[in-house]
């Protein structure tokens, strides 16, 4: 959350970030890798989240990304007001998408003989 994959490219675009507290972003690690990562969906843990986005959208967030690809497992867009992204849901589209493009069309070759 504090790194810069996401928040230099959305600020680069003049998009400000908020990120979690210090106490949210210890709930939110310890959720991913001592519950999601192990397959724990717990409804606690949902409400945690819940209350930490309600947070952030008093503050002013108009949306949230989920940037870690368990996070999908446990907050939907139905578990909060604000839009969700879910970036492994966003980037499994568009992989459908690439894969399921036309091929290019070749490059023209063009050939010249030196004479």
């Amino acid at each position: 959350m504090t790194q810069d994959f996401y928040k230099r490219r959305l600020t680069d675009r003049n998009i400000q970030v908020l990120i979690p507290n210090e106490d949210d972003i210890e709930v939110v690690n310890t959720t991913i890798f001592n519950e999601l990562c192990v397959g724990k969906i717990r409804e606690e843990s949902r409400k945690k989240f819940q209350e930490i986005i309600g947070k952030l959208e008093a503050d002013g967030a108009e949306g949230v990304i989920l940037g870690c690809t368990e996070i999908g497992l446990l907050i939907h867009q139905s578990d909060v007001s604000i839009p969700v992204f879910d970036t492994a849901e966003i980037h499994a589209k568009k992989a459908v998408e690439r894969a399921l493009e036309e091929p290019a069309a070749p490059a023209v070759l063009h050939r010249f003989n030196i004479l």
